[in-house]
């Protein structure tokens, strides 16, 4: 459903125009409904349609809350999780808190990961981006067992 990579813009009221391509999407799977929740390993947001939101919650929800991990999770996730809906320019508004997690300004990059986007500030995503790149290619290569199948 996503995929590719875009450059936005943050305006001052912590607005960012979804790209045309990725509106369209939203528009069709979910009538501009949105979830926007932290991610829990990087320090950027993740973006999904409404129904592929309710699907991870329904999974995060049937986890135990006995186990500390998974209650972790639902405290994360959940909790940060919050209800965007486009506006009629094809905008949405970044609440504060989010923002600030994720380090956002002024310029934005917006990862397609199949089922939700990311949204990296754009110095956060360059610096992560040389990490893996320079230091972490070779790793990929060595994951032998879980990449076996995979041909790119």
């Amino acid at each position: 459903m996503f995929r590719g990579s875009n450059s936005v813009n943050l305006d001052a009221k912590g607005r960012m125009a979804l790209p045309a391509r990725l509106r369209e999407t939203v528009l069709e799977r979910s009538a501009g409904k949105l979830v926007v929740t932290i991610d829990t390993r990087e320090r950027c947001l993740l973006l999904y349609p409404l129904p592929e939101w309710e699907a991870v919650q329904a999974r995060l929800e049937g986890l135990s809350n006995m186990n500390r991990t998974a209650r972790l999770l639902q405290r994360l996730l959940i909790g940060h999780a919050t209800d965007l809906e486009l506006d009629g320019s094809g905008r949405l508004l970044i609440p504060p808190m989010l923002r600030d997690y994720a380090g956002l300004s002024k310029r934005l990059v917006l990862l397609g990961q199949g089922n939700k986007i990311e949204i990296w500030s754009e110095e956060n995503w360059q610096q992560r981006l040389d990490e893996w790149l320079s230091e972490r290619a070779g790793e990929l290569l060595d994951d032998g067992d879980e990449l076996s199948g995979l041909s790119v």
